[in-house]
């Protein structure tokens, strides 16, 4: 049996609760700054700009090194920046690895979808028509 409290489902305002305190977790980490290695990388990936449908998490473990550790999660159903099981395994896996920065841009930086094993090498992803003519990082339209 689901609780009501003022109105909202006791379970949903448990989910949006559980939600904003881990991206807030990872807001204020990000917000920090530079803390020193390792440090953690987050980038979001969508369809378009709007929507993040896939989350990559990277660990580079000294100035200089390559991604160490990798990890992905993906949520076709919801943004998965508003997933709170994807941001709880964000912030445990970001707190296995020991990260003491974390590098999160503020926006979607491109397609979900890999080149060279979703679509050939070269070639633009035939999924996603918003990022095909765009610059990833900029969003910039370059066509």
């Amino acid at each position: 049996m689901i609780s009501k409290c003022g109105g909202v489902a006791q379970k949903d305002f448990a989910m949006s609760f559980k939600t904003s305190w881990y991206r807030d977790k990872l807001n204020k980490k990000a917000k920090r700054g530079f803390q020193g290695y390792p440090v953690a990388t987050i980038t979001y990936y969508g369809p378009d700009d709007r929507q993040a449908s896939k989350v990559a998490v990277g660990i580079i473990v000294e100035e200089g090194g390559a991604v160490a550790f990798l990890e992905r999660w993906s949520n076709e159903m919801q943004d998965i920046r508003k997933d709170p099981e994807a941001n709880e395994e964000i912030v445990r896996f970001i707190s296995k690895h020991g990260a003491k920065s974390v590098v999160m841009p503020d926006r979607i930086l491109g397609c979900p979808h890999e080149e060279g094993k979703d679509y050939p090498e070269g070639e633009k992803c035939p999924k996603c028509s918003y990022w095909a003519i765009r610059d990833r990082f900029t969003g910039e339209i370059i066509q």
